[in-house]
């Protein structure tokens, strides 16, 4: 059984058939899935869909790439969905430099610290976005020693993922490792031990070959396993139970 740590099901991509996809993963061999949001209102729609699906789970965050309007008032919305049940994480947040129309480096890291302090007061892990900002990303996080989580599609080098495992992180592997150019990504997942590997799709974002270029769902996670278990030197059944089961420690969902 497959867990998609990380999956935006309240996109609008899914409007046509959002619910039918949700009910449908379980017997797809999906088990697990963790919605995060990305501003108030995502926020909110991820966790009414985990109030919807008992396999749903939800994170509450604001991205940066969403935060350019971010007020007090926003953050205590996130504070307040986070005592949600079904609530395992803050996030998406983080830092993105990629976009040059985001918001200025400092108010980015500004809100990113906010969340963390949030994380760390409600003793909440975090799923982290790093775009194009890896040194001030680092650290950032190493401001809040004492808060843990994922780095969402590391992307970062061999050195810097070593670093994060040392400090208690996950990384987390999307579809692009499945692509031709992605030359890194086998150096990378080479340094991290088994137990900190989390499997995600970003869907309805990133798909994987042979799919690349059309709508991402949990489903097609498996391309993204078998990739990781033929790195790993491990059967594809063997990845599906590790990150099973690394993710449900990472979200607090153990049996």
């Amino acid at each position: 059984m497959i867990f998609d740590t990380h999956a935006h099901y309240d996109s609008g991509s899914f409007h046509a058939d959002r619910d039918e996809v949700l009910s449908s993963l379980p017997a797809a061999g999906v088990a697990l899935v963790v919605n995060p949001g990305c501003d108030v209102e995502s926020s909110r729609q991820a966790v009414a869909l985990a109030e919807q699906h008992p396999h749903v789970y939800a994170a509450v965050g604001i991205h940066p790439g969403d935060c350019d309007d971010c007020t007090e008032e926003d953050i205590a919305a996130i504070r307040t969905l986070a005592a949600h049940a079904k609530v395992v994480a803050i996030g998406e947040i983080g830092l993105d430099y990629y976009w040059k129309d985001n918001a200025p480096k400092e108010f980015q890291q500004d809100i990113f610290r906010r969340q963390l302090a949030l994380a760390e007061e409600l003793d909440l892990p975090v799923i982290v976005h790093d775009r194009e900002a890896h040194g001030d990303t680092l650290a950032v996080v190493k401001e809040f020693p004492h808060v843990r989580g994922v780095f969402h599609c590391f992307s970062g080098s061999p050195e810097m993922a070593e670093e994060l495992i040392k400090m208690g992180w996950y990384l987390g592997f999307d579809g692009p490792i499945t692509y031709k150019n992605a030359r890194r990504s086998p150096e990378v997942v080479a340094v991290t031990p088994l137990d900190r590997i989390v499997i995600e799709t970003d869907a309805p974002y990133l798909t994987p070959e042979p799919f690349r270029g059309k709508r991402n769902e949990s489903t097609k996670l498996s391309y993204v396993v078998e990739k990781l278990a033929e790195w790993k030197g491990v059967s594809p059944a063997e990845m599906e139970e590790i990150t099973l089961q690394n993710g449900r420690r990472l979200f607090g969902l153990e049996d």
